[in-house]
């Protein structure tokens, strides 16, 4: 069509080098559209990456069921087992115990000041605390009942290094402080900074779980591997089956 009054422009191309795929090209990029993606490999029926699949929902579960347990205790660990008979008849071998900070749904509170309040944990006036023995975090933390608080004066005319709480485990005759433990030697009252939390409640018998917890990774990734072959086996079965009434139908 022409423009009337307007002269036509015309439109030229630039001349320069033009590239055009090679057949290579197109093979090279045919290949690497049509390898599948990380996710369409963990869709994948093979045994392996099922394995792996499952083994990784697990560290997935886990790892949310931490963050839950650590949002609503505040402290870590949130759970503890219950690993020796100090604390029987109230807390027994075994148990879960769910461990909150000290200050969280309440103020800690020692044997004496629960006396006056009239108010009992697991049994007995005060709270169940978690603490490290003389605050050394590579040791086993002690679960016993907080039973009074002592200050600085009055540790140093007893003998002892620093002010704290004075724990002693229920079914044990003496308290924890003055005692020598293999571990870290004299047992001092607990600071403020050694304490790891309270005991909100306990599970029975469940804490043998993470006192095995070796035992019970292998045995759970044992049943996985056998599962995994055993629906391995029923697959390769129904896949014969269905090859033999083809051949029957033939």
């Amino acid at each position: 069509m022409r423009i009337v009054g307007q002269a036509a422009t015309k439109i030229q191309r630039p001349r320069g080098k033009r590239n055009f795929y090679t057949g290579e090209d197109l093979v090279r990029y045919s290949i690497m559209s049509s390898k599948p993606s990380l996710l369409e490999k963990l869709k994948s029926d093979d045994p392996k990456i099922s394995l792996v699949r499952d083994i990784l929902s697990v560290i997935i579960i886990v790892a949310v069921i931490g963050a839950v347990l650590f949002g609503v205790s505040g402290t870590w660990p949130a759970i503890v087992a219950v690993e020796s008979g100090s604390m029987v008849p109230n807390m027994n071998v075994g148990d879960l115990i769910f461990v909150v900070e000290e200050n969280r749904f309440g103020p800690l509170m020692t044997s004496l000041e629960a006396q006056a309040a009239n108010v009992t944990s697991f049994g007995g006036y005060g709270d169940v605390i978690i603490y490290q023995p003389n605050g050394n975090s590579q040791v086993t933390p002690i679960i016993h009942r907080a039973l009074g608080e002592i200050n600085e004066s009055t540790a140093l005319e007893a003998g002892l290094a620093n002010g704290g709480y004075i724990t002693k485990g229920d079914h044990n005759p003496t308290i924890d402080q003055g005692n020598i433990f293999t571990s870290v030697g004299m047992m001092q009252p607990v600071k403020d900074e050694w304490v790891v939390g309270k005991a909100l409640f306990a599970i029975p018998l469940v804490g043998y779980l993470p006192l095995h917890i070796w035992e019970f990774a292998v045995v759970v990734i044992i049943i996985l591997i056998a599962w995994e072959l055993y629906s391995r086996r029923k697959e390769k079965a129904k896949e014969d089956a269905k090859k033999s009434q083809k051949k029957g139908k033939k």
